[in-house]
């Protein structure tokens, strides 16, 4: 959420905002509710306080001017309601409006409509270049009893999978690798809810916005989270934090799930965009500081680079333009790795700095000394997912023959064993 001070200022700001990320939100009804609620809470205010000058002076009052003053109060107890009244009429829809009002990206995002107009900071690791004829991931995962998709969408229907043998061990060892790793980096791992309330999705910015990306249990008005950003961000919630313990940085593996509406023929082969996957995501809670928020959005982009760099995995990183932000990211890296199935660099990791955008939906703060209490910062990024990240390890380290070599790095988290050639 933004504060409203910031848009009384400068609203063509943030009605650009909107246009470069591409959401709807009528700034112009937004600022016009704003000054009918600070004029009426304004007069409000005004009625409360004569209210209680008139009553404590009653006492000292008889004849005429305690009959005049008993109507003047009962004539400001009409208006006070009136007011109230009035209050509670325009408040949902002013509070409903600051919900869609986008973070303005910072100044070195590039503009752009969408990802194909993401731009290209650098390249990472040789692609492979293959002396036999290569499978894809599924091909591979499929004559080698690692993968099963017929009976998982027999079972929960399309964008499901079975990981079986080897291959349930792989992805296991990619996640315990990038615990392992993040842990010896000083972030405190957290085992977290994949269900969580309606607050815990406003807070963090996927409401409103991604309802229809997300499995609902209506029952129980509760959703299952598509990423452990959500409890993780929402961890502390409501608190006021000591500006010494900060910088906070939390790790945690978990199972998301994403509905994938709209997505129909898209990307349905194999195992790129399914509806359960299981991802470590990491977040920074910082103090209100743009300098550090910077640093710190370069510290978890390194922290994901060093995962794909210690799988051997070639893969480049781009700065997400304006069209391709969510609501509340004012910048984004993207880490994506060479797919040889899919021709390209495919997205795998995603880099968020929302300054105090999730902070200020999540009454998330922090003091130092005897000062004010100030929203936090927040950041946020994928440190490894699977199984995505299985397509390019599979694919990338297969052998002629129809195995898999295991990257070196997971090996101690397989037994020691180098290479996959069938399932167990």
């Amino acid at each position: 959420m933004i504060d409203i001070k910031d848009i009384r200022n400068d609203p063509a700001r943030f009605e650009k905002c909107a246009r470069d990320k591409g959401f709807q939100v009528d700034i112009g009804r937004l600022v016009e509710i704003d000054g009918i609620l600070r004029k009426t809470k304004g007069r409000l205010q005004d009625i409360v306080t004569e209210k209680n000058r008139l009553g404590g002076s009653m006492p000292k009052l008889s004849g005429d001017e305690r009959r005049r003053a008993i109507e003047q109060l009962s004539a400001l107890k009409a208006e006070e309601q009136q007011a109230r009244t009035a209050i509670r009429n325009e408040q949902p829809e002013f509070d409903t409006l600051m919900l869609q009002v986008a973070q303005p990206p910072d100044d070195d995002v590039p503009r752009g409509r969408n990802e194909t107009e993401n731009v290209e900071i650098r390249k990472e690791g040789r692609i492979r270049q293959f002396e036999f004829e290569p499978r894809d991931h599924l091909q591979l995962g499929l004559a080698l009893g690692i993968i099963d998709i017929e009976r998982a969408v027999k079972l929960a229907g399309t964008r499901n999978y079975f990981l079986k043998g080897h291959g349930a061990r792989l992805s296991w060892a990619v996640l315990q690798f990038a615990m392992d790793l993040m842990v010896s980096r000083g972030y405190v791992p957290l085992s977290v809810p994949v269900l969580v309330k309606d607050e815990a999705m406003f807070g963090t910015g996927f409401y409103p916005g991604s309802e229809e990306q997300t499995y609902r249990v209506e029952k129980d008005a509760l959703n299952l989270a598509g990423t452990a950003e959500v409890p993780l961000t929402a961890y502390h919630a409501g608190e006021i934090l000591d500006a010494a313990d900060m910088p906070l940085k939390y790790a945690a593996l978990s199972s998301c799930f994403r509905r994938e509406a709209g997505a129909a023929g898209r990307d349905t082969y194999g195992l790129y965009r399914i509806h359960q996957f299981d991802k470590i995501e990491q977040v920074v809670i910082c103090r209100a500081d743009a300098a550090e928020s910077a640093t710190l959005h370069e510290e978890i982009l390194a922290n994901a680079e060093a995962v794909m760099q210690a799988l051997e995995l070639p893969y480049r990183v781009v700065n997400v333009c304006t069209g391709d932000l969510g609501r509340g990211q004012a910048k984004k890296f993207d880490i994506e790795a060479w797919m040889p199935s899919r021709k390209g660099y495919c997205e795998t990791h995603s880099a968020s700095k929302f300054y105090d955008f999730q902070a200020r939906r999540l009454q998330l703060r922090y003091k130092q000394g005897r000062s004010k209490p100030r929203f936090c910062h927040t950041l946020n990024n994928t440190v490894i997912a699977t199984p995505r990240i299985l397509i390019p390890i599979l694919e990338l380290y297969q052998n002629r023959d129809g195995s898999v070599s295991i990257p070196a790095v997971l090996r101690p988290y397989m037994g020691d064993c180098e290479r996959i050639a069938g399932s167990m």
